[in-house]
């Protein structure tokens, strides 16, 4: 997982280039002000015309595996079973174990 950019308010006047590309790549950004976070960059995009802020936000946040199945679900406002359905449409998997972790669990279960 690589981390969130990091702009000041200061490299947005150099740097407002990379912060548009960023967007454009579906990356969120973080904006500091004298060294602290003021502004969470959210990519302007078609779901989060559909989804909203909350769910846009909880759903790349998800994507990018930077917070858990249940983190997402309690920031995008919804129980864990619905956060569960609003990913099945959108291709993304709940879980995403690699195929021998996954048989490690399933044995480990039975």
């Amino acid at each position: 997982m690589e981390p969130l950019d990091v702009f000041s308010v200061r490299d947005l006047r150099t740097r407002s280039g990379d912060l548009l590309k960023d967007a454009e790549a579906g990356q969120l950004a973080i904006i500091t002000k004298h060294g602290r976070p003021a502004i969470l960059a959210v990519p302007f995009d078609q779901r989060l015309l559909q989804q909203g802020v909350h769910r846009a936000l909880a759903l790349a946040l998800f994507e990018q595996r930077r917070v858990t199945l249940a983190q997402a679900a309690r920031l995008a406002g919804l129980s864990l079973d619905a956060f569960m359905d609003l990913l099945a449409p959108l291709g993304l998997a709940a879980v995403d174990y690699p195929a021998a972790e996954l048989t490690e669990e399933l044995d480990a279960a039975l």
